[in-house]
């Protein structure tokens, strides 16, 4: 169960962190009248974060998984 929860638990857990950021930035663009421009710009920022979280699973599995010849 540890090794499940330390695997996974946390990819879920800001899985989850990332789908309420979402609605965060939305509110806070709705709120802030920040129009599409500045919306756009709080999501190109917001995506930037995601695309880091997701480009560190990827370069994991590659080193876990890369041949040992050469």
């Amino acid at each position: 169960m540890d090794a499940w929860l330390t695997d996974y638990g946390v990819t879920i857990g800001v899985g989850a962190l990332i789908l309420f950021m979402i609605f965060i930035v939305w509110d806070l663009a709705r709120r802030s009248n920040a129009g599409k421009f500045g919306t756009m710009i709080l999501y190109i920022g917001l995506a930037m974060g995601i695309f880091g979280f997701l480009i560190k699973f990827i370069i994991t599995y590659l080193l876990e998984n890369a041949a040992g010849g050469g």
